[in-house]
């Protein structure tokens, strides 16, 4: 491929400055970027566990606190006006953790920096008006202004209003119902869902089927956050989005008038799905709403408080929870082996780390290898099980970023047995060449997981009914099989390509759907067109950089907001290390690793670095479902700039 041509931004005069002092300028530059990277490899190595893997805490918003309220509401119920729940100083500490994060305006974001939002307002108000806290108290007051000015309870998204009808806080007939017969369904069409909506919507069926009616303390209501004379409905749009509201009448007339054996057998059914997918892993899909919801389904089912598999799904749901004197959160889930692979990636990119700690990283890395058949295998039942998951445990849910990740690791991190790491390898190149969707993309859980339709059910407001092929799982993924060994020429980089150049997005960027957003999008797809080493790209390539420099900003650094999902568009934020480093990686990728904006980047990371090796960043730049979930991944602002330092080396 052709090399990059560099071309500064308009409006910016450089000073006239000699060849000599243009040299001398650089190698000042790349002795503090090579201190810097010292500095940062050192930090991050210190952070490894002794068995070989990193861990940093993934945060979100006050959803899963609140929520957390609610699961202990419903495990231990009121009696009477007064509820006085085991967990009652753990309760008054989640509570605290909520309010700390309350907005000026009273309500609560999505993301650092976001504004208030309805659903996760009602979420906050609910657990504290349960926890004790008065109507009256001056932040109750706060939230139930910006409540109402946002649409007031009914302007909840399915799931929240969901969760309130679970304890009569919200009309049942107007929330959606899902019936346990969904895993009798023929065809699969339980598989046709993202695995994440799969693990919910199971669980969920059970309690929203068997579960015993729950209620709030006597007396209590949320009937102050109601608008009043606003009228309900289950439609949110015109045609099959009707369809699907009358269909969920009929639905909740079969829970009412239905055969009590077929039901008896969904409810059965149910349960062995939900069960067998816990047997090897650290919860039932090791995300906090299905593992909450596992919790809750048990119950339901009559399972007595000492059943060993009740037991064990409330200790892994609490295994979610960091609690300390001064810090209480909890984690949706958490994420060893994508901390592990990008680590070691980093640091094996830089060539500083000893081999000892990369190849202790790559023994921990082989041991959690998937090597049974998970749900993916519903859409592939002959391709051999292989890849990695996010977590530490989670067989059924082999993700293919993550594999791919941990691919590109191995490139750099040597196991301590070569052969088992060489037949390890192999099975993961095939996993990921198998699990290619038809349109030549990946995505991150399924293959072909595309049917729109299920978009327009009424609980489709998660934003993440389906599993579609993206632009930075298949960059990354096309990068880690040419750098196994996959030829250029082989026909899934050839699609992969095809893919990449036709979601490019009209300005030259590319939509990013696991990280904020169009930056990280873009400098994937930049790497996987890259390592394709396709002609048909350069013009592509070439112009992903020209966006890339068009939206720097003035310090020298990248920022987007997670609003970019909202606007399908690039939107500004203040720069982050983590979006900053992506946007050097994608330079890198197109060839430049020495123009004006590159060498203000490298400047930004300098300037921002700690004095601890790593970099400060309180904003959101990962996401979980957009526009609805969104995460702090906090060893971003450690790897991910450590990355770039490594790659950008003659800046």
């Amino acid at each position: 491929m052709g090399g990059f041509q560099s071309v500064e931004p308009a409006g910016i005069r450089r000073r006239a400055v000699s060849p000599a002092t243009q040299q001398a300028e650089a190698r000042a530059l790349q002795q503090r970027r090579a201190e810097a990277a010292r500095t940062s490899s050192e930090a991050l190595l210190r952070l490894q566990a002794p068995e070989g893997y990193w861990r940093g805490d993934l945060t979100a918003d006050i959803s899963l606190e609140a929520d957390y309220v609610l699961l202990q509401l419903w495990l231990h119920q009121p009696k009477g006006p007064d509820w006085n729940p085991p967990a009652r100083a753990r309760i008054e500490k989640c509570c605290r953790s909520i309010l700390e994060r309350q907005l000026p305006d009273g309500g609560f974001a999505l993301y650092p920096g976001g504004l208030s939002d309805i659903s996760l307002s009602v979420k906050a108000y609910t657990a504290l008006k349960l926890a004790g806290w008065s109507p009256e108290a001056p932040e109750m007051v706060k939230i139930r202004e910006a409540v109402l000015r946002l649409g007031g309870v009914d302007a909840c998204n399915s799931y929240t209003k969901i969760n309130l009808s679970l304890f009569g806080l919200y009309p049942r007939r107007h929330v959606p119902t899902v019936p346990p017969e969904i895993v009798l369904v023929p065809g699969g069409v339980l598989y046709e869902m993202s695995s994440w909506t799969r693990a919910i919507v199971v669980p969920l069926s059970i309690v929203q089927a068997a579960g015993r009616e729950r209620r709030a303390p006597e007396g209590f209501t949320l009937n102050e956050l109601f608008l009043p004379g606003k009228r309900r409905s289950l439609v949110k749009g015109e045609g099959l989005a009707t369809l699907f509201s009358h269909l969920d009448k009929l639905v909740k007339l079969w829970d009412k008038r239905g055969l009590k054996n077929l039901r008896a057998l969904a409810l059965r059914e149910a349960e062995h799905w939900i069960l067998d997918r816990t047997r090897y892993s650290d919860g039932l899909g090791a995300i906090y709403p299905s593992m909450m919801y596992h919790v809750m389904a048990l119950d339901s089912l009559g399972y007595p408080d000492d059943h060993p598999d009740l037991i064990e799904a409330i200790r892994q749901f609490d295994g979610l929870l960091t609690e300390t004197t001064d810090r209480f959160f909890f984690q949706p889930c958490v994420s060893p082996v994508w901390d592990t692979a990008i680590a070691a990636y980093a640091l094996g990119e830089l060539g500083v780390a000893g081999q000892e700690e990369l190849t202790r990283a790559a023994d921990w890395l082989i041991a959690r290898e998937v090597r049974r058949k998970g749900d993916w295998s519903v859409k592939r039942p002959n391709l051999e099980p292989s890849g990695w998951a996010f977590e530490f445990a989670n067989e059924y849910y082999p993700d293919i970023d993550d594999t791919a990740m941990v691919l590109l690791a191995f490139f750099h991190a040597r196991a301590s047995e070569p052969e088992k790491q060489a037949r390890t390898v192999r099975r993961a190149v095939n996993w990921l060449l198998g699990m290619q969707s038809s349109d030549g993309g990946w995505a991150a859980f399924d293959a072909d997981n595309n049917w729109r339709i299920l978009n327009k059910l009424p609980f489709a407001d998660h934003n993440a009914m389906l599993d579609p092929t993206c632009p930075d799982i298949t960059g990354r993924v096309m990068e880690a099989l040419v750098r196994t060994g996959v030829p250029r020429d082989d026909k899934a980089i050839r699609d992969g390509v095809k893919f990449l150049l036709g979601s490019q997005e009209t300005d030259g960027s590319w939509y990013g759907r696991w990280g904020v957003t169009y930056v990280y999008g873009t400098f994937l797809a930049l790497r996987g067109l890259r390592a394709s080493g396709s002609a048909s790209a350069e013009s592509a390539m070439r112009k992903a950089a020209d966006w890339l420099r068009s939206i720097q900003n003035p310090d020298g650094g990248w920022g987007e907001s997670c609003a970019s999902y909202v606007r399908n568009c690039y939107v500004p934020a203040p720069s982050t290390p983590s979006q900053t480093a992506w946007a050097l990686l994608g330079f890198a990728a197109a060839g430049d690793t020495s123009s004006l904006a590159v060498r203000r980047g490298l400047q930004y990371l300098l300037a921002t670095q700690l004095p601890d090796g790593a970099w400060p960043e309180e904003l959101a730049t990962g996401t979980g479902f957009p526009n609805v979930f969104f995460l702090r991944y906090h060893l971003y602002r450690h790897y991910f700039p450590l990355l770039a330092l490594a790659t950008c080396r003659e800046g």
